[in-house]
């Protein structure tokens, strides 16, 4: 049985007690949600060593790190690498989205090497092989697609992004709409050329049914994809991306009479005063399902810094309740990212989601932020590098200048929060990291 069907049947799986032990909450609450609907479990039976984690309502907001080769760089080493960064920095997930090299290769040397739940888009590699076999992504077959996809689930992937929203109806929205972008999604843009080519529905939409037996036979939870995300701020909230949510919503509903579970991937880039619009609607329309966003970005010129942009969006969402956060880094829209870029994402994101979480009252979240202040008003240098998300650099960057006492270079002997501890004479709270 899948994980909705145990939840549903109230049978507690491992992979539930996991999620309630790292969340702090009662069992019953995750299954519950998990029978709902508004608590997905990613976890592959086939994907050995997985540390299992929940993405919903009531949990912590989760972040996903991509990592993956492109056509013109990158090997089995460097994604390696950035995977290790991805543990290393506390990603809640790993998507590989792999286009160059030996795309199975490094899926499964990800699989093996790594315990975080693991995505794919298995519409690259299909494509990709088509382009390879028969001269032409347009060229690829609907067996051929779900071929790729089993053998993703085969492998171990916990999660796919499927663009199953992308239909003939969404295209004909684009057809009329005056987008400044177009479509930015690299897998909505697969399928539309292919649907534009071969005069057909998406077969991710046609034949929805057979992507849920698949779903249910191995187990892994459905992205389901947003192809007509917007690209620019123009683009926003504009009927090609509401045409593909509409769609979602109803699919959401297939999947969870068939068992599978399911959460819906958001827009790109939004207006700071439509971020929390647009999170009400996912959770209106697609009915409290979990909501994975690609930020979003509130600007269009961060170019170099897209990992602020895309964390002041993040921030909002996430309070706002969506619950899993794609990172971006510095590198997004100019190149494929390397190792700092992969730990600048995420600490990026890490802060986006951890200011909502203590909005969302999620358990620990403001008690860890209480332990930083009272080391800073104890002047712990030590404790506050402990308590940091980047513990190397918060000690680097204290001791970067000499000091005379126990102050920081900042303000050194005019430290306010020296200066009033000493005049007032109250004894400072203890710190315990």
């Amino acid at each position: 049985m899948t994980q909705l069907e145990m939840a549903r049947q109230g049978t507690m799986s491992a992979q539930m007690l996991a999620v309630a032990e790292r969340e702090g909450l009662p069992p019953e609450a995750i299954r519950q949600g998990l029978a709902e609907g508004t608590i997905v479990v990613p976890a592959n039976p086939g994907h050995a060593g997985l540390i299992p984690c929940g993405i919903g309502k009531g949990l912590s907001t989760k972040v996903n790190a991509n990592v993956g080769t492109s056509a013109d760089y990158g090997t089995l080493d460097t994604e390696l690498a950035k995977v290790r960064v991805s543990l290393e920095y506390k990603a809640d997930a790993v998507m590989d989205l792999s286009t160059g090299g030996d795309i199975a290769a490094i899926r499964r040397a990800i699989l093996a090497d790594c315990t975080l739940p693991i995505g794919t888009v298995p519409i690259y590699q299909a494509g990709i092989q088509a382009l390879d076999r028969r001269g032409s992504m347009v060229e690829m077959t609907a067996a051929d697609l779900f071929d790729v996809i089993e053998e993703h689930a085969r492998d171990g992937v916990d999660f796919m992004t499927v663009h199953c929203g992308v239909t003939q109806r969404a295209l004909a929205r684009l057809r009329t709409q005056t987008r400044l972008t177009n479509v930015v999604s690299r897998g909505g843009a697969f399928l539309i050329g292919w649907m534009l080519h071969q005069g057909k529905e998406n077969p991710l939409y046609e034949q929805y049914d057979r992507l849920l037996h698949l779903a249910t036979r191995y187990d892994f939870t459905l992205s389901l994809g947003d192809g007509m995300r917007p690209g620019s701020l123009a683009d926003a909230t504009d009927a090609c991306q509401i045409e593909e949510l509409l769609t979602l919503g109803e699919l959401v509903d297939r999947a969870r009479v068939a068992g599978v579970q399911v959460m819906v991937e958001g827009p790109g880039h939004v207006p700071l005063d439509q971020v929390v619009a647009n999170v009400q609607l996912e959770k209106r329309i697609c009915k409290g399902a979990p909501f994975y966003v690609l930020g979003p970005l509130v600007a269009d010129i961060g170019a170099g810094y897209d990992h602020i942009t895309a964390a002041i969006g993040g921030a909002i969402a996430a309070a706002a309740g969506a619950d899993f956060l794609c990172y971006v880094t510095p590198s997004e829209h100019l190149s494929l990212p390397d190792l700092n870029d992969v730990k600048e994402g995420i600490i990026g994101t890490r802060l986006a989601a951890h200011a909502a979480d203590i909005v969302k009252g999620v358990k620990g979240a403001a008690e860890w932020d209480r332990k930083m202040s009272v080391a800073r008003r104890n002047l712990d240098w030590e404790a506050q590098v402990g308590l940091s998300l980047d513990p190397a650099r918060a000690r680097a960057v204290h001791g970067r200048f000499a000091t005379k006492g126990e102050t920081c270079s900042m303000c050194g002997p005019y430290c306010a929060m020296a200066l009033v501890e000493k005049y007032l004479g109250i004894a400072a709270p203890r710190c315990v990291v």
